[in-house]
């Protein structure tokens, strides 16, 4: 908890709130990530279903075509992940918005998104300059992440005013 504490005081709070805003502004967002980062943001992209937006997981077969009004958001700790750098590649030369969410602002990944957020964890790239863990490489970025979309989810639940109270009509019923 302590390491992941003093990473939170090293996000931005103005791309946190760029990333927010881009959130309330997309007709549809998608999402791409692989491994452990795929995972984590399947939980936002859920939470985001919860609260009402439009939202799809790129790879999954019912995700329509993504338009010029959408927004894409990746999540990579080393920026370097093949298939979430061909979806910003491809969401680029289709002239869509792009969002990264990455450990690694000197990647390939980062070199290309419109607009990006550093969670300065640990990465499986174990790169110099990387914060010091006691955790296996990369638990570090992945726990920050998820700790950073909850809090994203909170302030765009509490900006919405909507009460979707203990359980969402949204959840899942079939399960």
């Amino acid at each position: 908890m302590k390491e992941n504490r003093s990473l939170a005081q090293n996000i931005s709070d103005e791309a946190a709130e760029d990333f927010i805003q881009r959130i309330l502004n997309a007709e549809s967002i998608f999402f791409s990530a692989q491994g452990r980062s795929g995972f984590i943001l399947r939980c936002f992209c859920m939470r985001l279903m919860h609260l009402g937006y439009s939202v799809y997981f790129c790879g999954e077969t019912v995700t329509p075509a993504i338009t010029r009004n959408d927004l894409l958001v990746v999540l990579s700790g080393s920026g370097e992940t093949p298939s979430t750098l061909e979806a910003v590649k491809s969401a680029k030369q289709h002239h869509i918005e792009t969002f990264g969410i990455l450990g690694n602002m000197e990647s390939k990944i980062a070199s290309l998104v419109d607009k990006s957020l550093h969670i300065p964890g640990t990465t499986k790239l174990c790169r110099d300059g990387e914060p010091n863990s006691l955790q296996m490489a990369g638990s570090l970025f992945e726990q920050s992440a998820f700790l950073f979309f909850e809090a994203m989810i909170s302030k765009l639940y509490q900006t919405q005013k909507k009460d979707v109270g203990r359980v969402s009509s949204r959840h899942a019923i079939i399960e």
